[in-house]
């Protein structure tokens, strides 16, 4: 006989199995996702718009967060599964609205980012997204499907680093209550960024990863400072007590995120002209090209995102990705490779056993600020 189903890693082939799973939501109109709690504010940032109304009538639809406030925006006691959150705000940068999360009353957190890196939009400007993990829509909204399981409780905060500025924030968090499966990992995300990168070094994109579990995503958000191509480096996987040489290495940057020659049909095919291609995948996308100066000048901005949704990259001990920043002289006569120092920021998504290793303390709003 067939175990009952969990109500968890839903798919359109199995959307019509029953479960016993509690499907409950979180927001500001139910801050608690209890049952029969929903739409009953009286005060909240609409009440004054919904005057004369009554309860029920959009008192609640958003949080004001204050400068160096941090709010908590779930608490929820398992065992069950975040499946969907759904974020907006309108006034703040986003890297100065940092996400946290935390699994099983963890003194550390599990997910540390700046929404909009968390949500793939690293620099501060809208880009459509449509990714089966994550998707950015019209206008600003903010959409994660990354399934987030947890067994005892699960903690959710974002902090407004602004030091005079409120937020206001618009969220939903819709989740399961039922049974987790013995061998379900916690989901992870960190973000980092290093400006400039040091000359002829690596770009660290993960490092300090103790437990088994599987590598399932990274954004970048690549600030270029020199003119030309800046994507020949190659990302490196080193798992379970690899030294100075990694299990997986790839052959450049486009090709790791799913692209080919520079993401520029021009490159190869003369009857199109060089131009970069924004493109936006289930799996991988550039959706993000800022273009100040023209095609191959300095200054160029990239969003970029790849989904290891179909290909995990599993480990039993250890993890620490990494990637070079590599362009090309310019001396056509003495083809070389040259090494950047780039403004390159990432957030890697990951699922592990617990506990969290502690991550780096994340720099102060000066550094990350981007413009």
């Amino acid at each position: 006989m067939n175990a009952p189903f969990s109500g968890l890693d839903l798919s359109l082939g199995n959307l019509y199995r029953l479960s016993d799973a509690k499907t409950r939501s979180i927001s500001p109109e139910n801050f608690s996702g209890e049952k029969g709690k929903g739409g009953m504010a009286t005060e909240g940032t609409g009440a004054n718009c919904a005057r004369g109304l009554g309860q029920g009538w959009k008192v609640s639809p958003s949080i004001r967060i204050e400068p160096g406030e941090t709010r908590v925006l779930a608490d929820i006691e398992g065992p069950g599964a975040i499946q969907q959150i759904w974020l907006t705000t309108a006034n703040l940068r986003w890297r100065d609205l940092i996400l946290r999360i935390y699994w099983d009353d963890q003194e550390h957190p599990s997910v540390v980012a700046p929404i909009g890196d968390f949500f793939c939009s690293g620099w501060n400007r809208f880009a459509q997204v449509t990714s089966l993990a994550v998707c950015v829509n019209p206008g600003r909204a903010f959409n994660c499907y990354w399934q987030m399981p947890f067994r005892k409780r699960a903690r959710i905060e974002i902090e407004n680093r602004d030091p005079t500025d409120f937020g206001i924030i618009y969220y939903q968090i819709n989740y399961a209550l039922t049974e987790v499966p013995e061998d379900a990992a916690y989901f992870h995300a960190q973000f980092r960024r290093t400006n400039p990168l040091p000359f002829k070094e690596d770009y660290t994109i993960l490092e300090g990863v103790k437990g088994k579990g599987q590598y399932v995503g990274t954004y970048m958000a690549w600030g270029v400072k020199n003119a030309g191509w800046w994507g020949e480096g190659e990302i490196k996987f080193f798992m379970d007590g690899d030294a100075q040489f990694p299990t997986i290495c790839g052959t450049g940057t486009e090709d790791y995120f799913c692209g080919a020659y520079n993401f520029d049909g021009g490159v190869v095919d003369d009857t199109m002209d060089s131009r970069y291609r924004e493109f936006t995948t289930p799996y991988a996308g550039l959706p993000q090209v800022l273009r100040p100066d023209g095609v191959y000048q300095s200054q160029m901005r990239f969003g970029m995102y790849r989904w290891h949704i179909t290909d995990p990259i599993r480990f039993d001990d250890d993890l620490r990705v990494t990637i070079q920043a590599l362009g090309w002289r310019t001396e056509k006569k003495d083809r070389r490779y040259l090494p950047l120092q780039d403004d390159i920021a990432s957030t890697a998504f990951w699922y592990q056993t617990l506990p969290t290793a502690p991550f780096p303390e994340l720099a102060d709003r000066d550094y990350l600020e981007v413009i």
